[in-house]
């Protein structure tokens, strides 16, 4: 038994581990943090233009043959 009485082991005497301090970034970590952020930003705008291309290509394009239930606000839904 310690001195005051105390059997629990850590930082406070109630065994619980000493609080953990926030450790400096190291540069690696910082790199692979802006190298991802970089590589997801690059994803991104290449969906974005994927997906405007595609909206382009849908005006420009003929209508698609609609197959199976037909549009809301078709003719047909209004009978």
């Amino acid at each position: 038994m310690e001195k005051d009485g105390k059997t629990g082991g850590g930082a406070d005497g109630r065994g619980r581990p000493p609080a953990k301090t926030q450790m400096p970034e190291s540069d690696a970590v910082r790199a692979r943090a802006e190298e991802r952020k970089a590589r997801l930003a690059k994803t991104l705008r290449d969906n974005l233009s994927r997906r405007k291309q595609q909206a382009r290509a849908r005006r420009a394009g003929a209508a698609d043959e609609t197959e199976g239930l037909p549009a809301a606000n078709s003719d047909e839904s209004q009978s």
